[in-house]
């Protein structure tokens, strides 16, 4: 006898809407952080083509926590299906 468990999204009232809301801000999320990888970037080699080195090294601190903010934003979506996957097999 094995029974199937999977969370009630329907239990709280407008969880569609939070969970359509949740969506659209990890959406922004990523597109925030992608944006600013790139002007990180950019200003990176400009400043390290003007030999601007405090500057330079300013961007590349800039481009490497976007690119944690991006995993960290992507890695979201997907640890809550996995979540929710798993809370469907206990």
């Amino acid at each position: 006898m094995s029974s199937t468990v999977f969370p009630d999204f329907d239990g709280v009232g407008g969880s569609r809407d939070l969970a359509a809301i949740v969506g659209g801000l990890f959406t922004v999320g990523l597109v925030v952080a992608v944006l600013m990888l790139v002007i990180s970037a950019v200003t990176w080699a400009v400043c390290s083509a003007a030999g601007n080195y405090q500057a330079a090294a300013r961007a590349r601190t800039g481009a490497w926590v976007s690119i944690g903010a991006a995993a960290l934003t992507g890695a979201g979506v997907a640890w809550t299906n996995f979540l929710i996957d798993l809370g469907s097999t206990l």
